[in-house]
C-alpha cells in the first residue's frame, strides 16, 4: 500500500488538488491517501471542501489576524513535523507556489519523505514577481522528486535547472480536470451565491468579469485598474462589469473609492468556487491578474485579459488565449475596448486551443505514481 499525505492551504490549492485526491481514492486498494489542509485561506478554503464534498484528515487551522509569511511559514514546518512522524507517507504531494507548498515541501525533505510538485516548472525568474509566489516554487522545485508540469515550457524550464528528465511527467494541469467536472455541475445545484447572480447579470449586455488582488498591484496598480474599469464602464452603455472584491484592504478600499455607484459595475463579495465557475460561463471577456483564471477561461472560451507586467504562464500568452495588459490605464482601455468590436479577432480568440491540457491530468499521475518501482 502506497501512502499519499496531499497538502494544500488555500483555495486555488484546493480546486486543483480536489481531482487528484479523487482520482487516487479510486485506486484505495493500491493507495491510502490522506488530506491535509493549513487553513492559509479559511472561508474560501471551507468552501471548496464543501463543493467538492472533501473531509481532511488533518486541519492544522493555522489562519490568524494579521497573519504574516513569518510566522505563517514558521507554523506549517512545525505543525506538519507531528503529521509526518505519525502518518509516515510514502509521499507528500504540494501544489504550485503557495507558502503552505514551499513551507510543506521543507518539513517533508526534514522528514525524509518524498516530495511530488504539481504544476511545477512555473517561473518569471523575477524574484519579485509574483512575490513570494516565484521564489516559493522555486525552493519547492529544488527540493521535489518528482515534477508534474502543465506544459512543455514547464518542463523546459525544469530541465534547464538540471532536474533529472525522468523525475519529470508533463501532464496537463489539474485545474482543467477539476473545471471540466464543475462546470457541468453547476447549473443543476441549487446554490444561494449562484441564484443571486442570476438576479443581477443583465442578459442584454456584454458581461466583463473582473478579478484582481495580486500584492504586486497594490497602490498606484489598483488605483490604474479602476480608473480603467470606470472608462470602459461609462463609455460601454453596453457593457456590465461585476468585480468579486477581494477583503484585503489595499485592494477593497481603492476599489470602492473609485468604482462605487456607477450604474453598469457591480461590486459584490468574493465568490466561492462553483459561483465563480457560473459567473466565468456568462462571461464575455474577462480582466484579471490571477494565475489560475489564465488557464480555466480558455476551455470555456472566454478571452482574458491579464493585469501583470509578467506572467509564469507564457503558453497562453504564446497561444494567444490571454493578452499581457499589465496595470496602465490606457491599455487596458484599449484592448478591452478592442475585444468589444472587433468581431472578429474576439472571434478568434475565443476559438483558440487551450495549451494548459485536456482535464486528463490526474490519471497521469495516479498512473506515474503507481508505476514507480
Amino acid at each position: 500500500m502506497i501512502k499519499n499525505l496531499i497538502i494544500f492551504g488555500t483555495r486555488p490549492e484546493a480546486v486543483k488538488m480536489a481531482p487528484l485526491i479523487k482520482e487516487f481514492n479510486k485506486f484505495s486498494d493500491k493507495f491510502d491517501t490522506k488530506v491535509c489542509v493549513t487553513g492559509q485561506h479559511r472561508e474560501m478554503l471551507d468552501q471548496v471542501l464543501d463543493f467538492f464534498d472533501i473531509q481532511p484528515d488533518y486541519d492544522l487551522n493555522l489562519m490568524k489576524v494579521n497573519q504574516n509569511l513569518y510566522s505563517l511559514t514558521a507554523d506549517i514546518i512545525l505543525e506538519l513535523k507531528m503529521i509526518l512522524e505519525d502518518f509516515k507517507p510514502d509521499y507528500v504531494y504540494v501544489h504550485g507556489d503557495t507558502t503552505t507548498t514551499m513551507a510543506a515541501s521543507i518539513a517533508a525533505f526534514y522528514s525524509g519523505t518524498k516530495v511530488c510538485h504539481v504544476e511545477a516548472g512555473l517561473r518569471t525568474y523575477n524574484k519579485w514577481a509574483p512575490f513570494p509566489e516565484e521564489i516559493n516554487r522555486q525552493i519547492t522545485g529544488r527540493i521535489a522528486d518528482f515534477h508534474f508540469a502543465p506544459t512543455v515550457i514547464s518542463e523546459q524550464n525544469l530541465l534547464q535547472e538540471n532536474v533529472d528528465p525522468s523525475k519529470i511527467i508533463v501532464t496537463g494541469n489539474t485545474v482543467i480536470d477539476a473545471l471540466i467536472d464543475s462546470s457541468k455541475r453547476v447549473d443543476d445545484i441549487d446554490n444561494e451565491e449562484i441564484n443571486y447572480l442570476k438576479t443581477i447579470v443583465d442578459c442584454n449586455s456584454k458581461l466583463i468579469l473582473v478579478t484582481g488582488h495580486r500584492r504586486e498591484n497594490h497602490g498606484d496598480g489598483f488605483l490604474q485598474i479602476c480608473e480603467a474599469l470606470k472608462e470602459i464602464a461609462t463609455t460601454n452603455s453596453g457593457v456590465q462589469i461585476i468585480y468579486p472584491v477581494h477583503l484585503n484592504p489595499n485592494v477593497k478600499e481603492p476599489v470602492y473609492k473609485i468604482l462605487s455607484g456607477i450604474k453598469n459595475i457591480q461590486l459584490i463579495k468574493p465568490l466561492a468556487y462553483p459561483a465563480f465557475v457560473w459567473l466565468m460561463n456568462q462571461s464575455y471577456l474577462i480582466i484579471t491578474d490571477s494565475g489560475g483564471v489564465q488557464e480555466e477561461a480558455p476551455s470555456l472560451g472566454k478571452p482574458v485579459l491579464v493585469m501583470r507586467e509578467t506572467t509564469e504562464r507564457p503558453e497562453a500568452v504564446a497561444a494567444g488565449t490571454v493578452i499581457l495588459v499589465g496595470t496602465d490605464k490606457n491599455k487596458i482601455v484599449e484592448k478591452t475596448n478592442y475585444l468589444l468590436t472587433n468581431n472578429e479577432f474576439y472571434t478568434q480568440m475565443k476559438s483558440l486551443h487551450n495549451p494548459y491540457g485536456d482535464g486528463k491530468a490526474c490519471e497521469k499521475i495516479v498512473h506515474f505514481i503507481g508505476s514507480i518501482k
